[in-house]
């Protein structure tokens, strides 16, 4: 056997080489850094960096390409609902057209209540949801009061009149119901 072998055996063996590398250390491990040569250390840190660079970029590229399909989901969802929506633009335009004769009023109301009715039929398989909220307890998270008035019939905070209706998409609020509220004078 040669003596670098025999130092090689005799290094890697035995308590002190296992106090020096730490337990479970593999001792043909890559030296440590201070006895590798700088090119070597130099070229190691250009692959390093290089290397995140391309991860950097690809996960730059992944993010665009994410907001890219978001947007693009948006648009098809939006355009659907928009299709969904013009037949009502059309009976509300021939609505309109028609010549009112007199006496038509009724006619015309329900013709309009019709339309009213198909759009909300048409929300309603979208998951959108009226806010039931005459008679309810005021609610900040789906009412908005814009008035009070005296009522000493009726709860405090008992919506008395609603102004405007509020909507829901699923759990998520649209748009909050307008409402008065009741006060004990």
């Amino acid at each position: 056997m040669n003596d670098q072998m025999k130092r090689r055996n005799s290094a890697s063996s035995g308590p002190d080489r296992e106090a020096a590398d730490g337990p479970g250390q593999d001792p043909h491990a890559e030296a440590p850094t201070r006895n590798r040569h700088p090119d070597e250390l130099e070229r190691e840190r250009d692959e390093l960096y290089d290397r995140l660079l391309r991860q950097a970029a690809e996960f730059d590229n992944y993010r665009k390409r994410i907001d890219r399909e978001r947007q693009d989901l948006s648009a098809v969802l939006q355009a659907d609902v928009l299709r969904d929506l013009l037949p009502l633009v059309d009976d509300l335009e021939r609505a309109l057209r028609a010549p009112v004769q007199p006496g038509a009023e009724a006619a015309f109301r329900e013709g309009i209540d019709l339309i009213l009715r198909h759009l909300l039929e048409l929300l309603g398989k979208r998951g959108v949801a009226p806010i039931q909220a005459l008679g309810a307890d005021f609610d900040p998270h789906f009412h908005e009061a814009v008035a009070t008035e005296t009522h000493p019939d009726r709860r405090e905070g008992e919506i008395v009149e609603e102004l405007v209706r509020g909507y829901t998409l699923g759990d998520r609020l649209l748009r909050p119901a307008m409402v008065k509220v009741a006060t004990r004078g």
